[in-house]
């Protein structure tokens, strides 16, 4: 299959490394000195479960020069959706599926006012992987799964085709019939992992290590659920136990990507996680004080400012 990565920082970068392993035609968008390495001497995957060296590796960061592709894993930060949406359209055929992968869960919607909705497929990534330094990509965990699905819930050809490319990547594909509540479901622990370990500054160990933060996490995910559910969401009754066991898995040092983010004096996704819940809250009249207050602490630095 002919897939093209937009955006290969860490997960990008992981789930392109894994499925041009196998054998798939892969182009990897990038930018700068990230895109130089990969240039100059391929993409590297290093973690727990085997490392992997994609050189050659295709790289450009021009998708114009790229031409029709068959799937585009749309992998870049949720505060470029719009404008990363517009870059791929040279890309796009009448049947080509745009699987993103942004975190949150209002990705899918704002791509879709792009591009139209015909190409769009939800997706949901877990994986623990960031750029390492250019050129190389790292994971931290065992956790390797892709689920996405058509919006509408349809097993479409086209998504069929994506899951039997993904065989034999070390990555579970799950081709999920309401791709909706699968992004509700991620989005109740990433939405409260992100605001913990950036309000904190402190890893996984930590947050959930200590009582009175684990209860604020709770708290959080319920606020989350109560969003969801709000919204119309199908979400499973034991979504937060579930979280909350997926918590005791986390490596011990491991970070959510908004506290990468602003610790690097980057741009932060804050809109789309803490402030999407508070003014959703807003919205349906469900107080969300847990979530106001993260996004309140936050604000000052979404701008990427120190």
């Amino acid at each position: 299959m002919r897939i093209a990565i937009m955006g290969t920082g860490g997960m990008g970068g992981y789930f392109g490394a894994r499925l041009a392993a196998v054998g798939n035609d892969v182009t990897f968008i990038a930018r700068g000195a990230h895109l130089a390495a990969i240039k100059a001497d391929g993409l590297r995957l290093i973690g727990p479960r085997g490392d992997t060296h994609i050189k050659p590796a295709q790289a450009t960061d021009d998708p114009d020069s790229v031409g029709p592709v068959d799937c585009v894993l749309f992998c870049v930060k949720l505060y470029d959706a719009e404008t990363g949406a517009a870059a791929i359209r040279p890309m796009l055929r009448p049947d080509t599926m745009v699987i993103s992968t942004l975190n949150g869960v209002d990705g899918p919607d704002r791509i879709a006012a792009v591009i139209g909705p015909g190409h769009v497929l939800g997706g949901a990534a877990y994986a623990a992987a960031h750029i390492e330094q250019p050129g190389v990509v790292s994971y931290r965990s065992d956790m390797s799964k892709l689920a996405f699905g058509e919006l509408d819930g349809s097993r479409s050809p086209r998504a069929i085709a994506f899951q039997e490319a993904c065989t034999g990547t070390g990555f579970v594909a799950d081709l999920s019939s309401d791709i909706r509540a699968t992004l509700w479901e991620k989005f109740v622990l990433l939405a409260t992992n992100a605001a913990l370990t950036a309000v904190t500054r402190k890893p996984a160990a930590v947050v959930y290590g200590d009582p009175d933060l684990k209860d604020l996490a709770v708290r959080l995910m319920q606020e989350v659920l109560a969003i969801g559910q709000a919204e119309g969401v199908n979400l499973a009754s034991d979504i937060i136990e579930r979280s909350v066991a997926l918590t005791e898995t986390f490596p011990p040092d491991m970070y959510a990507s908004m506290y990468h983010d602003l610790a690097a004096g980057k741009p932060l996704e804050l809109e789309s996680f803490s402030g999407l819940i508070a003014r959703l809250g807003k919205k349906h009249g469900i107080a969300t004080p847990h979530h106001a207050t993260i996004y309140a602490c936050l604000k000052p630095y979404v701008d990427g400012t120190r």
